[in-house]
């Protein structure tokens, strides 16, 4: 089970007539139980970077505050000593049943590599990329190059300290055996630096699988991330690396992992109120997911490890939007998965600034020519006060779901995240407009969109990359494959569960820095927001 990544403590500016600070208690053992799961570089880098704890918790979750139990005064808790704090936290566990699980999602297949790097690299508390003598058994290479970087890395930046080199005299391969077909991620890590012998600076590769052209001559000059998408029929991967006519290639880390079955669909809406069918077949790349109204969410506040951004650089006129978070709104019911997108996500929303005017706020995107994107719209109402709002969805000037009432997808419940796919005509030109705007039929004037993720769907010749081949290699076609994930309910059974899990878990790791860690991170919480 992925680590609980709810690392945070909600302090509240609203104060009661005593001045004393509130907590919201049941993400106070969300911190706790993931301060006990992570490792010792995570706790250093947690306590040493609190500005990134705050970005987190900015708007989001100060919107939790409305829902906590009854007040409760921070100094008493400063006050107890060690064991007066544990019993305490554990009789609010066991009475709130405040330990929640995250997503049941395990993924078959797990492959996660630090190329180039002699030791194991932890991420995120659990998630370790292994050392690339370990992966060695995967990779067929004529030169056994490594690189190390003799810069400074922040915590974001581990995987790209270490880099493999590959020459330009012949493709290297990675192979991978596939325990369970199906979709899955695939992500790269890019990050040249210096090196004394080789300039990864410029150098210009392609990376290809068996059926997929994923980057033709493509040169990383900055620290990047691509992220892809593909349905796997076959008993094994095999990544290619081709580096172009002298020059070189190089990767810093590299993931395969499992997804979901249900995460992508089969189906989906396409122009002129039609449906694409044929999803499955497809190789999808990551081009943006836009957190919308709140801040970035970061890959270990997500169960699918993805990386969501804010969503104002895109907006073309940011002076039409407004932005606004409600935490305790958000419901879970029929409309999406945990594993779709975060709870963050559907906590925030863009708005219209001035729902009494008649306008459109729209987002822009630059896209390549000559594909099909995928366009997914995260939407919860979070903002209505009755469920009586509808509104257009525009890709570029296509009414992308005609008659779209959001109310009745959700049987006029509020909060209830739900989610719309939506397939684009070929991108003629580079530039990819995404609009919302009122309806005049709606007895509510407005309009929201609390998450976007565009990705570029493969050509005819099976590539991500232009019109480049993928080769000799091109002998099969993804299968559908088709499974039912099986969501956890947490109910009382399961909470006490958790309960003795989480008792467990404190007695062994807590002893030696919790106290120390809890009351510093109080301190220094306190301070940072003035209260």
């Amino acid at each position: 089970m992925k680590e609980l990544s709810c690392f945070h403590i909600c302090m509240s500016s609203r104060m009661k007539d005593e001045g004393t600070v509130l907590l919201n208690f049941r993400n106070f053992g969300y911190y706790i139980y993931g301060m006990c799961r992570a490792s010792d570089s995570k706790l250093h880098h947690l306590s040493h970077q609190p500005d990134q704890i705050d970005s987190r918790l900015h708007n989001t979750f100060i919107s939790f505050l409305s829902t906590v139990i009854p007040s409760f005064n921070i100094s008493v808790l400063i006050n107890m000593d060690f064991k007066c704090v544990f019993s305490f936290l554990m009789s609010i566990v066991s009475i709130f049943s405040v330990v929640c699980l995250s997503s049941a999602f395990d993924p078959p297949d797990n492959y996660l590599i630090d190329c180039g790097s002699p030791t194991n690299t932890t991420v995120s508390g659990d998630r370790v990329f292994i050392a690339d003598s370990l992966a060695s058994k995967y990779l067929s290479t004529q030169a056994n190059i490594l690189a190390n970087s003799s810069r400074e890395w922040g915590f974001d930046f581990l995987p790209y300290r270490t880099a493999r080199i590959f020459l330009g005299n012949s493709s290297s391969t990675y192979t991978f055996p596939i325990s369970q077909p199906g979709r899955h991620w695939i992500r790269f890590y890019f990050g040249p630096f210096a090196h004394t012998t080789y300039n990864m600076s410029i150098a210009k590769f392609s990376v290809s699988t068996q059926n997929h052209a994923l980057l033709a001559n493509f040169t990383p000059k900055v620290t990047v991330m691509k992220e892809y998408s593909i349905n796997i029929s076959s008993s094994s991967l095999i990544i290619t690396f081709t580096p172009s006519e002298n020059s070189l290639a190089f990767i810093n880390a590299l993931e395969l992992v499992s997804m979901p079955d249900n995460l992508i669909t089969n189906n989906a809406a396409t122009t002129k109120g039609g449906k694409f069918q044929g999803l499955f077949s497809q190789a999808l790349e990551t081009t943006a997911r836009l957190n919308m109204g709140g801040p970035r969410i970061r890959f270990y506040d997500d169960n699918q490890w993805r990386d969501w951004v804010p969503d104002t650089t895109f907006l073309t006129d940011p002076n039409l939007a407004f932005f606004t978070s409600n935490m305790k709104a958000v419901k879970h019911r029929d409309g999406a998965a945990r594993d779709t997108a975060p709870d963050l996500v559907y906590s925030t929303a863009t708005i219209m600034s001035n729902p009494h005017a008649n306008y459109n706020l729209t987002w822009e995107f630059t896209v390549d020519p000559g594909f099909k994107y995928l366009i997914r719209f995260h939407f919860c109402d979070i903002v209505s006060i009755k469920s009586q709002l509808h509104f257009y969805v525009y890709v570029n000037s296509t009414d992308a779901f005609p008659g779209f009432n959001l109310s009745a997808k959700n049987s006029l419940v509020l909060g209830v995240p739900y989610y719309m796919d939506f397939v684009t005509a070929l991108a003629i030109g580079r530039t990819l407009l995404i609009s919302i705007g009122p309806s005049t039929t709606s007895e509510d004037h407005n309009a929201f969109l609390n998450g976007l993720e565009i990705m570029k769907m493969n050509n005819s010749v099976g590539s991500l990359s232009g019109v480049a081949d993928v080769g000799p290699s091109l002998n099969t076609k993804s299968k559908t494959n088709v499974g039912l994930i099986v969501g956890v309910s947490v109910g009382v059974p399961v909470a006490l569960a958790a309960v003795v899990g989480f008792f467990v878990i404190i007695t062994k790791l807590c002893k030696k820095f919790l106290k120390t860690l809890i009351m510093r991170r109080i301190s220094q919480m306190i301070l940072e927001r003035g209260v």
